[in-house]
């Protein structure tokens, strides 16, 4: 989520196997205009990309949802007009019912999550794992609560290398070496889950040491935050101790994007910031449920979006990671 009411809610083929994976492991060749041989193309060829990582389009069509499967008020419209009206100072206390909602959309959630991390390996697409998140998430009768929101155009965020949050799943292949970050999302029984975690892609990036210290240090800073959700622990301590952390791992802390209140809302009050020193007010009461999720890099903390409006990169195109999930003050 964008710092400061999401800064505005997130700032606003040819050649494959039936798995999704394409013959050639390889990055195919990208232009503006489709490739004769592939189909595939680069829509911004004259951005000024920070990194290596490049889109590779054209997208898949939009993905369905049955209609038997409850719809959150933007699957039609795109506009999550509820959260519009939303005092931001005033946070969602859930009693016993919500709770228990909550525990079980979070536990789907996980299911979906395990099911599409099982699936990366060098050669998948980006586009596959959204496939497979959607078919998952579809068999618990829930709806992916990224799709369509805020007219997002999958199923889920799907975030490589230099991509700090909400990479669009693509047709670009995983390679060995690559680290990529999966946020799913799902609605069930009236509310959300909201999870994420950064995964290795072969060997390669099981060996590189930059890759691992950001990884690693990104799923301790989560840890560590994690330990300190109790009633009366204020919302901008998180933000102290998970920099305080990348710190010590010579990572910074992405500053744009923050943890935020999740339950019959994708995205609620309260806004969590990830770095210290923040000015966050509340405290963390009993029945509260809200997400962590600190976004750490190898580099600079500061950020870049692509043309699409929606891929978020480091400026210097370091590598950066992610982990999150939904917590409960109890």
């Amino acid at each position: 989520m964008l710092e400061g009411t999401h800064k505005a809610l997130h700032k606003i083929a040819s050649g494959k196997t039936v798995n999704g994976i394409l013959d050639r492991v390889r990055t195919p060749k990208v232009v503006s205009k489709p490739d004769p041989a592939t189909g595939l193309f680069n829509p911004f060829p004259s951005f000024a990309y920070t990194g290596s990582l490049r889109p590779v389009y054209p997208l898949s069509e939009k993905r369905t949802v049955p209609r038997d499967i409850p719809w959150p008020d933007y699957a039609e419209s795109g506009i999550p007009r509820s959260e519009m009206y939303l005092n931001r100072n005033k946070f969602d206390i859930l009693d016993a019912q919500g709770q228990e909602a909550m525990r079980k959309v979070c536990r789907l959630g996980r299911e979906v999550l395990d099911i599409i991390a099982a699936e990366i390996r060098p050669g998948v697409t980006t586009d596959y794992l959204d496939e497979v998140c959607h078919k998952a998430t579809i068999e618990r009768k829930s709806y992916p609560s990224p799709l369509n929101y805020n007219h997002f155009p999958k199923s889920f965020c799907s975030s490589v290398n230099e991509v700090i949050c909400h990479g669009i799943p693509d047709q670009r292949v995983l390679l060995d070496g690559d680290i990529i970050n999966l946020d799913v999302s799902i609605y069930h029984g009236g509310y959300h889950a909201d999870l994420n975690e950064t995964y290795y892609v072969g060997d390669k990036a099981k060996a590189d040491p930059d890759s691992v210290r950001v990884v690693e240090a990104a799923r301790e800073c989560l840890d560590e935050a994690a330990k300190i959700i109790k009633p009366g622990t204020l919302i901008r301590e998180f933000g102290n101790v998970i920099e305080k952390h990348a710190k010590s791992k010579n990572c910074s802390v992405i500053r744009t994007y923050c943890g935020h209140g999740v339950n019959t809302h994708f995205h609620s009050p309260p806004n969590i910031p990830h770095y210290a020193k923040n000015k966050a007010v509340g405290e963390c009461k009993p029945g509260m449920t809200f997400t962590i999720e600190p976004m750490i890099a190898l580099g600079k903390y500061r950020d870049v979006t692509w043309p699409d409006n929606w891929t978020s990169t480091t400026i210097d195109g370091k590598r950066t990671a992610q982990f999150g999930k939904s917590g409960a003050c109890r």
